[in-house]
């Protein structure tokens, strides 16, 4: 069994931290540097760093910012959004990054997964998946859960696995923000077909939604953010309650 970690997560608009539920209403919740310099006092194993309008604005990532809040704290930070070039993944390492997380722009041109994965190892390429129920499918959505692309989720971990992905974030949109916990039948589902860590995100609400999500499927970490971000949940304390029920997780 792997060593479990515990990730939050800034998603930035227009530079300040907000958050929503099932990808709409989204709203301020906070100041990304204070978030950054929090979340490396508490524990947290790593950071995401999502910039969820640049691929809908279709612009680059906030480079500036990323570059702040990777000085901001020791723990590595993932970034995303309008990563579609390799020159854009260039960017983000070069400003802070440990590693860049691909969303659309791997839909758009899956050559671009190859081709980082060759330049920088498959350690530092995650792909982010959008993904929500259709039709009785699990399907990939893009444009902030707005466009249903028509690839079947399953198909594309596995698809995205053998060009060298070393890593999935799974973020849920039926889960997203609603604090039922995390979409356990998509991240089974997930983490049954690709070798790679998987990263589960949407949903949780509580730290047993952690201890269930550990416990019934084979992700290897938990991302959140507003019961991280209003502090309902303390990180190194989550760690805590899950090392006592026996799960493996990072100092």
């Amino acid at each position: 069994m792997s060593t479990k970690r515990i990730i939050p997560c800034l998603d930035i608009r227009n530079g300040k931290v907000v958050k929503g539920v099932n990808f709409e209403d989204v709203r301020d919740v906070g100041d990304p540097l204070e978030l950054a310099g929090y979340y490396d006092e508490t524990g947290a194993d790593e950071l995401a760093f999502y910039d969820i309008t640049a691929s809908i604005e279709g612009r680059i990532l906030f480079t500036d910012l990323l570059k702040e809040v990777s000085a901001k704290t020791a723990v590595p930070v993932t970034a995303a959004g309008g990563i579609s070039t390799i020159e854009d993944c260039d960017r983000v390492l070069q400003n802070g990054a440990g590693k860049v997380s691909i969303n659309s722009g791997a839909v758009k041109n899956p050559l671009l997964i190859e081709e980082a994965a060759k330049k920088y190892g498959s350690g530092r390429v995650i792909i982010s998946m959008d993904v929500k129920r259709a039709d009785g499918r699990f399907m990939v959505f893009v444009k902030g859960g707005k466009e249903n692309t028509g690839i079947d989720a399953l198909e594309w971990a596995v698809k995205c696995e053998s060009l060298g992905a070393g890593e999935f974030v799974v973020n849920s949109i039926d889960t997203d923000g609603v604090k039922e916990g995390f979409d356990i039948e998509l991240i089974a589902a997930i983490t049954e077909i690709v070798k790679v860590p998987v990263i589960a995100s949407g949903g949780a609400g509580k730290m047993e939604d952690f201890a269930e999500l550990f416990r019934e499927t084979g992700a290897d970490a938990g991302l959140a953010a507003s019961i991280f971000h209003f502090k309902e949940v303390n990180i190194r304390e989550l760690k805590s309650y899950l090392k006592n029920l026996g799960i493996d997780v990072r100092a």
